[in-house]
């Protein structure tokens, strides 16, 4: 094939395919169609030469001794026979007749033209997935294109179309076509039927994290880290952080400047409430912030169960509307949170009961010491 180089050049230019990729595409198209059109019981092979930018197809046939019976003429020749060809050739060696390609007729041409342009488009699809699949868990942006009658929003990114399916999108969140949206990468999948598939996601924790990494630059630069986050989507959320620099505090860092930070990120979640609290490495520390705004009496651990104890005016506020608070703190943490309420009450002689001192205010005076 004359100048064939030429056009896997143009291929692989229009497509934004590596040219060895689709160079050995076209190789591997045109042996299987020389097995289909010519003789399936031959072995072929084919080279490109970058030189002359031709391809030339061949025979292989494997060298075997004299006194080797070999049924299989078709991939076997004696040695005495291939030394006629080639006077240095030895057993095993495997000897190459070219065959011409030019005189293959309009039915092998076309079965090339489609095998060519079946792989070609697989090639396009597996760098897309290799692509996608690179992103998984980061924020992507697109046009909304279609939204369907269940509600699942169609967003076109660069070359390929996701889904937003509804069960991933916020409460109450209404898209119009042509919208520019953001959401998390959720799952790439590919197959020979319908291609690349792509889920989008704006309920996942991930998609939380992303919008800190954007607008947070200590968390972009890593010197804030992001260890847990929980959410209940359009609703609230925690997150837990911490940092090794004595000189930021990753809570004041995360919120910002009156709260301009975090405000950004809430705005783009459907206002969702963001409580940011310091993680701890102490359990029940960590239980406790976690449970903020509510303010905790002692936090007792076992295995992953904490029994906390509170004041019956904290404990509304440790709950939560609906429970929301106390969920989230169980999701942030990892631990199964009891709430014990407790009493002061008071002494026999009228004197009030002093209220137990909680983990925070033990650790407190320690440093007063």
């Amino acid at each position: 094939m004359e100048k064939i180089l030429d056009i896997i050049e143009g291929i692989s230019y229009e497509k934004g395919l590596p040219i060895e990729s689709v160079m050995e595409v076209v190789k591997e198209s045109v042996i299987k169609v020389a097995q289909q059109t010519l003789d399936s019981k031959i072995l072929y092979d084919a080279e490109i030469n970058k030189k002359n930018k031709t391809l030339h197809l061949y025979q292989v046939i494997s060298v075997c001794g004299d006194d080797e019976i070999k049924e299989d003429k078709e991939h076997y020749i004696p040695l005495s026979e291939a030394r006629k060809h080639d006077s240095e050739i030895k057993v095993g060696d495997e000897l190459r007749y070219e065959l011409s390609l030019e005189n293959m007729n309009r039915s092998a041409v076309n079965t090339l033209f489609r095998e060519l342009e079946f792989r070609i488009q697989r090639l396009v699809e597996t760098q897309l997935f290799d692509k996608y699949k690179a992103q998984i868990g980061k924020i992507v942006s697109g046009n909304v294109v279609r939204i369907d009658d269940l509600g699942n929003t169609f967003v076109e990114i660069d070359e390929i179309r996701a889904v937003l399916p509804k069960k991933n999108r916020i409460k109450g969140e209404e898209f119009r076509v042509g919208q520019v949206i953001g959401a998390v990468l959720k799952y790439v999948g590919i197959d020979k039927q319908n291609g690349i598939s792509i889920e989008l996601s704006r309920t996942t924790p991930k998609m939380l994290e992303e919008l800190l990494r954007l607008e947070v630059p200590e968390i972009k630069d890593g010197e804030v880290e992001i260890v847990a986050c929980a959410r209940i989507p359009g609703e609230r959320a925690k997150v837990a952080l911490k940092t090794d620099s004595m000189k930021v505090d990753p809570v004041g860092a995360t919120v910002g400047v009156k709260g301009v930070r975090i405000n950004a990120v809430s705005k783009e979640l459907k206002n969702e409430s963001i409580d940011c609290i310091e993680f701890s490495n102490q359990p029940e520390i960590y239980i406790a912030r976690a449970l903020s705004p509510a303010l905790i009496v002692s936090v007792v651990v076992e295995d992953k169960k904490a029994v906390v104890s509170i004041s019956s005016e904290q404990k509304p506020k440790a709950i939560g509307k609906n429970g929301i608070n106390v969920r989230l703190a169980s999701m942030l943490t990892g631990y199964e949170i009891e709430l014990k309420e407790i009493d002061h009450g008071t002494l026999a002689d009228g004197q009030t009961k002093e209220p137990e001192k909680s983990n925070l205010d033990i650790l407190s005076s320690l440093f007063k010491e």
